[in-house]
Order: C-alpha cells, then structure tokens, then sequence
C-alpha cells in the first residue's frame, strides 16, 4: 500500500509486543528533497520532529480506511535503502526483518521512549 507514494522507497512496519505501531521509512531522495524543501528543512534532517510529521500524515493518508489499532503512530526516516549486498535483504527480495530491526535498534528504541 505505500508503494503508491513515490516519496517511498522502502516501509517496515513494526509494534508486535509494543503499545503502538510505528515504521521504519527508506524514503526516495529526490521526492525527500521537495518535501524536504516544502517544509524549509535541511534534508539532512531526518529525524526534525516536522519531517517525521509529514512523512507520518503521508502513511496515514494510505491507511485512512484501517481500523485505529492499525495506524502507524511515529516513524524512524533513513535515505539508505536495503539491500541484498548490504544483507537487508534476501536474494529473492525479502525484507530480512530481524536484520533491520537490529541495524535500527537505536531508532526503533526512540520510537517507543516514554511508553
């Protein structure tokens, strides 16, 4: 469902055994940039608290007809893709979801801070 938007590359959403579901987001670079440049930040800023707004209010606007349990409450933003050479992936395109959950434990931690 997220492949629709351009501005995204890659989505895992992850929550099993936590109080929310959140995302981690790979988000294309030209479509960041224009965003990016809407927003009148620096798209270096990946973690802005108005970056992670707009790309949350842009996966939410794909999931406006799920159930309230099934929103995507924050996300985690990162410009580098995964792939099969740097291990994210399979060999027959599989997101290796314990790797990236792993790569990203400090983003995912923030994810959940306060809860």
């Amino acid at each position: 469902m997220f492949s629709l938007d351009p501005l995204f590359e890659q989505v895992m959403v992850i929550g099993e055994g936590r109080p929310y579901l959140a995302a981690l987001v790979v988000l294309n670079a030209e479509q960041w940039s224009i965003l990016a440049g809407t927003l009148s930040l620096d798209a270096g800023l990946l973690q802005d608290k108005r970056a992670c707004s707009a790309v949350l209010e842009r996966l939410g606007a794909q999931l406006r007809s799920f159930h309230a349990y099934a929103q995507v409450r924050r996300v985690a933003l990162s410009m580098e893709p995964w792939t099969v050479e740097n291990g994210l992936l399979t060999p027959t395109l599989k997101v290796r979801r314990n790797l990236v959950m792993t790569r990203y434990t400090d983003l995912v931690e923030k994810l959940y801070e306060g809860h």
